[in-house]
């Protein structure tokens, strides 16, 4: 796992070792082991630069420090990642007749592009962002995995192309002007993070998952190698049937935790207590010689700490277990969140991610994650809501929209998220709309009657093109699916999943310089289980079906049959208590109301109805909040 970065331009001056060095020390905390660089000029003026900090945990020897090259120095490449399948194309590749130096996935991938240029991707099962630049051809060639756990940034004129692990390392680079993208703040509010392949920042994208991007000759190319597919499904007939499925569901399960076993340094996992960190637990105390290490955290208010449903699991596998309590202090924390994630991110779970691990550092190097098991099994509450909901779509569209608006203004508001009244009142809403976009409103954070009534009349006029929701129904139309559970399975796992999930664990993780692995996430893996029947995921309110069968005698009983929690933090007491004062202070500065988004008098209402209790605003407050703090650390402080 590291950091990487790079810049090819057709001006020869503008790539220098000091601004590689400045890109690769701003991703120090990615990898703290060691550098390495690669700068060359050639006649016709064109400079191509590679730098790369490392994390070393497969090959602890110089032979894997990278940039590394081929036999003959024509090829070089930066990467971060690992690829768990590398010792099989290793001995293929060495009966090609290739040639290796270390014992590093690194190498592996040179020869692959060797063998079969871009279509090496095919090859790869992992996590994985590089850049490959082919002094023969004079192409650079940027990819990222299929499912966007490791994240990869670029700049892009005609002139020259940047890259990186994280937006902060571009920003080293004087050309670039500092600059917000309105439309991806807009998109922002809506779903927590920017989308891919917007930027926080004007100019700057995201290479997609499941993407690969080659420049050549001040041309840049963009394609997509992979997408998942939930047809045609698997035959389940017969009570014979399912007990094959299952059986090979859980061979399958065994096999991905098992190849995430391979490390030079010490290992362990995230354990919160639910069942996808629990399943992955009892899968490596199956497959390891020595006890698992495990790591759970837990916070003071009884609502949000789940360290008794870890505690459990870990002493039914006997595992080395520690666990925290911690009471989070925002005036220490928050500044730390907004600088690491390089874009506003309002996803509350970043804070315990953070903490467990920076814990779990302390002891190990790798640590593997349940991330994949709701998107894979249908685990979230949202799905449950959209089952029952269809069961009212018989009623004609007229008297249902009517019905619904009519009982969503009848009932009270509530302060509760928890409460009934709260859950009752949010689904009277979602029922009066189309079936698709129930989703998208159960969520969001700003949807548009919302946004109609915080934007200001220049903001509004400025975003009004761009739908946010059109990013998710475009997400529908294009799944390879017939039914709207898989079709929004297949939203999040594009969606939800990447942008906002994945970012969550890759930068939490990599600012304390830990290595996060997620089995679930195993694209053979999802491959198999998007083709499984909808009723084995998900079938009368009972999420995750197959898999709490598969291990109902494994794990303890409460956390089989609790109910789904999440990795939740106590916001609403927060911001009506010690963070009370911070939120009315920075959300009604003259600062903030002069960037000219949106209306003070709306922002009030919202924290007044929030602070007396009357209405729950945490997660908008929130957003509004991280918003805030990044325009200070990024576009105010641009020196």
């Amino acid at each position: 796992m590291c950091g990487i970065c790079g810049k090819i331009s057709i001006e020869e001056e503008s790539v220098n070792e000091s601004l590689l060095k400045r890109m690769a020390t701003v991703l120090i905390h990615r990898g703290p082991d060691d550098e390495g660089y690669y700068l060359k000029r050639f006649p016709s003026g064109l400079s191509v630069g590679l730098a790369h900090r490392r994390l070393s945990v497969i090959d602890l020897t110089e032979y894997a420090r990278q940039p590394m090259c081929n036999e003959d120095g024509t090829v070089w490449i930066v990467y971060n990642g690992e690829i768990y399948n590398f010792p099989e194309l290793r001995r293929d590749l060495l009966a090609k007749g290739h040639s290796f130096r270390s014992r590093s996935d690194t190498e592996t991938i040179i020869h692959l592009y060797e063998e079969y240029g871009v279509d090496c991707l095919k090859y790869l099962r992992g996590m994985f962002a590089f850049g490959i630049w082919d002094e023969k051809e004079r192409l650079l060639f940027l990819a990222r995995d299929r499912v966007g756990k490791k994240p990869l940034f670029y700049y892009y004129d005609e002139g020259c192309l940047l890259f990186a692990s994280e937006i902060k390392a571009i920003l080293e680079d004087p050309i670039i002007k500092r600059r917000p993208d309105l439309i991806a703040i807009h998109h922002y509010l809506t779903y927590q993070s920017v989308p891919s392949p917007w930027s926080a920042f004007k100019g700057i994208r995201k290479l997609p998952p499941a993407h690969y991007l080659l420049y050549k000759n001040g041309q840049l190319t963009l394609k997509r190698y992979w997408e998942l597919s939930y047809l045609p499904k698997f035959s389940v007939h017969t009570e014979t049937e399912r007990k094959k499925l299952k059986t090979e569901l859980r061979d399958r399960l065994k096999e991905a935790v098992r190849i995430r076993l391979i490390s030079d340094v010490p290992l362990g996992a995230f354990l919160s207590g639910g069942i996808d960190s629990s399943v992955v637990v009892a899968l490596m105390s199956e497959v390891s010689k020595e006890p698992v290490k495990t790591f759970s955290i837990g916070f003071y208010e009884e609502d949000y700490d789940e360290l008794r449903y870890a505690r459990a699991v870990a002493e039914r596998f006997n595992t080395e277990h520690r666990e925290f309590r911690v009471k989070p202090e925002a005036v220490e924390i928050l500044p730390k969140i907004v600088w690491h994630y390089n874009e506003p991110f309002a996803d509350p779970s970043a804070i315990p991610t953070y903490y467990v691990s920076k814990i779990a550092r302390e002891y190990v190097t790798v640590a593997l994650n349940g991330d994949g098991g709701d998107e894979n099994f249908a685990g979230y509450e949202r799905y449950r809501a959209a089952e029952f909901a269809m069961r009212f779509d018989i009623l004609p569209e007229t008297l249902r929209r009517s019905l619904f608006r009519s009982l969503s203004r009848f009932l009270p508001a509530s302060s509760n998220p928890k409460g009934l009244l709260w859950k009752i009142k949010r689904f009277s809403q979602a029922l009066s709309m189309d079936p698709e976009l129930r989703n998208a409103h159960w969520l969001c954070h700003f949807n548009n009657f919302m946004k109609s009534l915080l934007y200001t009349e220049e903001f509004r006029r400025l975003t009004e093109e761009y739908d946010s929701f059109e990013i998710i129904l475009s997400k529908y139309r294009e799944a390879a699916a017939d039914n709207i559970l898989d079709r929004i399975l297949y939203s999040d796992v594009t969606l939800y999943l990447p942008d906002t999930l994945l970012v969550k664990v890759d930068i939490a993780s990599m600012a304390h310089s830990l290595e996060a692995r997620s089995p679930l996430l195993d694209h053979e893996l999802m491959e198999f289980v998007a083709k499984l029947p909808q009723e084995m995921k998900l079938k009368r309110g009972r999420t995750k079906v197959i898999l709490k069968e598969l291990f109902k005698n494994l794990l303890p009983p409460e956390v089989i049959e609790r109910k789904k929690m999440g990795f939740g933090v106590p916001l609403e007491h927060w911001f009506r208590g010690e963070l009370r004062e911070m939120v009315y202070d920075l959300l009604l500065d003259r600062r903030s109301i002069e960037r000219g988004y949106f209306r003070k008098e709306f922002i009030h209402q919202m924290l007044d109805e929030h602070v007396s209790g009357r209405w729950n605003w945490q997660y908008q407050i929130y957003n509004l909040l991280m918003l805030e703090l990044w325009h200070r650390e990024f576009i105010d402080n641009s020196s």
